[in-house]
């Protein structure tokens, strides 16, 4: 007997029992949609994770001033200014493993553009800002050393800040006030979006670090050049624990720190940080998954059991077909084939239901969903594995019966 003619044959042994048929493939339809969407739900949270990665910078290493202790409580990180513009320029200069190196001055309040006004942050910064934090212009340009040198009195703002102060008019060429300065706008800064915290990253205005020193903050001559943090890039072919290791030393040396003596400075390697969010959307995504599979397994321990139940029934016609030269092989076949179709056609039916779920999530509850075609294989082949495995003890035990035994049988 060929395939087809089983697979004819299967298919209509199937239709006699179309209730049973398809309380038999539930199983294997809500598993296969279990699947597919919890994948989607799982990759979708890790690309976005890794898009954060990219907002961020990629091979970031964070430089901040280290905490000082008063009144037997230590404060913060940032409370003992131990920072320089000098330890940046060092860094970048000293450091080959380095590709940028920003010093940065952060301050807040509120900026105010003809009769609109909005609270937000600024961060004085050099040109190598937007390098070692993988910012780009979306229109208009950046400042430059010059520009940095004068102390000229310009700004790139962030899409947020664009938005709320000008709408949908061209912020470039306008005027903002940050603490009664005024700042000629230059260029607006491409979207970000949220960092991994849920800070709006858009939500900034950028400014010549001189500027921000000079005539917006005010600084005393003794914090001339402290700054805030310094933002470290290091190139794509080198270690980042060598780098930082390189960094520590070379700052340690700068601030005259003895052996044993305290770090005056904190270092934050994000590349770190992030590596081990991501791989907590992948364990995430993988529990999911296994997860989803129980009801693949329930599902295929239900076929088991419906073929039982269907070579019971028919081992009247299994001895007859026996008797007129069946062979136990072609007897098999049929069996195993009830069994695959059963499980592929709740796996076509599991993938529209799947397909359908996952992007209702998407739309109702706002997540990121990542559908791809390999998932799709994957529950597929899962479906069609499941067939087989769970198909083929009924189907070997059909086989194995003796024609005489399978006339007699009442």
């Amino acid at each position: 007997m060929n395939i087809l003619a089983s697979i004819r044959i299967a298919l209509r042994a199937l239709r006699v029992n179309k209730l049973r048929s398809a309380l038999t493939m539930l199983g294997i339809i809500i598993g296969v949609a279990a699947v597919i969407t919890m994948i989607a739900v799982g990759t979708g949270a890790r690309a976005r994770v890794e898009d954060q990665i990219k907002t961020l910078g990629s091979n970031l290493i964070i430089i901040l001033s280290g905490s000082v202790t008063a009144g037997g409580a230590r404060l913060g990180a940032g409370s003992q200014p131990s920072i320089t513009e000098e330890d940046a320029y060092a860094i970048q200069r000293e450091i080959p493993m380095v590709q940028a190196a920003a010093p940065a001055l952060r301050g807040g309040g509120q900026v105010v553009a003809a009769n609109n006004n909005w609270s937000t942050v600024f961060y004085g910064v050099t040109p190598e800002y937007f390098e070692a934090r993988q910012w780009t212009i979306a229109t208009g340009k950046a400042f430059e050393p010059l520009e940095v040198q004068g102390a000229a009195k310009v700004a790139v703002i962030g899409e947020t800040v664009a938005r709320s102060l000008f709408g949908d008019a061209d912020p470039v060429g306008q005027v903002v006030r940050v603490r009664k300065v005024p700042l000629t706008v230059i260029g607006t800064l491409e979207r970000k979006g949220q960092s991994l915290i849920g800070q709006d990253q858009d939500d900034v205005i950028l400014m010549p670090i001189s500027t921000a020193r000079n005539r917006v903050l005010g600084y005393s001559q003794a914090k001339r050049r402290n700054v805030s943090n310094i933002s470290v890039k290091v190139r794509e072919d080198a270690d980042m624990k060598e780098a930082e290791e390189e960094i520590r030393n070379l700052l340690r040396q700068r601030h005259r720190l003895q052996a044993g003596q305290d770090d005056d400075f904190i270092l934050r390697n994000l590349s770190e940080v992030l590596q081990a969010r991501e791989q907590s959307s992948r364990v995430l995504a993988l529990l999911l998954a296994a997860i989803a599979s129980v009801s693949l397994l329930v599902g295929g321990i239900g076929i088991m059991n419906i073929m039982l139940v269907s070579v019971t029934e028919r081992t009247r016609e299994i001895g007859l077909r026996m008797a007129v030269g069946a062979r136990a092989h072609d007897i098999l076949v049929q069996f195993l084939v009830e069994a695959i179709t059963l499980a592929l056609i709740g796996g076509l039916l599991g993938i529209m239901l799947g397909v359908v779920g996952s992007y209702s999530i998407g739309h109702f509850a706002g997540w990121r969903i990542e559908l791809r075609p390999e998932s799709i294989a994957l529950a597929v082949g899962s479906a069609g594995a499941i067939g087989v495995f769970f198909g083929f003890y009924p189907a070997r035990k059909a086989s194995r019966l003796l024609p005489i035994e399978a006339l007699r049988y009442e």
